[in-house]
């Protein structure tokens, strides 16, 4: 992977366009596939450490769920608590991008921020 801190500059106002969006995000990162941090746009409060091996755990699980019920490669994997949603979505092969919100998010146009954000973030192509 190329150097962490042009990664991260590079990224992290994507991260923070996405975070405009809505108010009911309150954060969002892009990790590598092992759980590293590689850029977050997080409130006080998170641990971006913690946040990151978290991820890496549910995406590793999501993929070994998918494979074994057949449903094909992963897409994504969301999480839907009494105080909102966590949204993991693959960026290629390399990466997880990590949407957090509040429980009064719109999903659906949450999701399709998502997305944009995922193509942006490949396009750059800094991962």
């Amino acid at each position: 992977m190329k150097d962490e801190t042009a990664i991260s500059a590079a990224i992290r106002p994507i991260l923070k366009r996405l975070n405009s969006f809505s108010a009911d995000i309150s954060a969002s990162a892009v990790m590598s596939r092992d759980g590293h941090s590689l850029a977050t746009a997080i409130g006080d409060g998170v641990d971006s450490e913690r946040l990151g091996a978290m991820c890496a755990t549910l995406l590793s699980l999501g993929e070994k769920a998918s494979h074994e019920l057949k449903r094909g490669n992963l897409k994504m994997v969301l999480i839907h608590g009494e105080d909102g949603y966590v949204v993991l979505l693959r960026i290629a092969e390399k990466a997880v991008l990590t949407v957090v919100s509040l429980p009064s998010a719109h999903l659906g146009m949450m999701l399709i921020e998502a997305k944009k954000t995922v193509a942006d973030i490949i396009t750059l192509k800094v991962l």
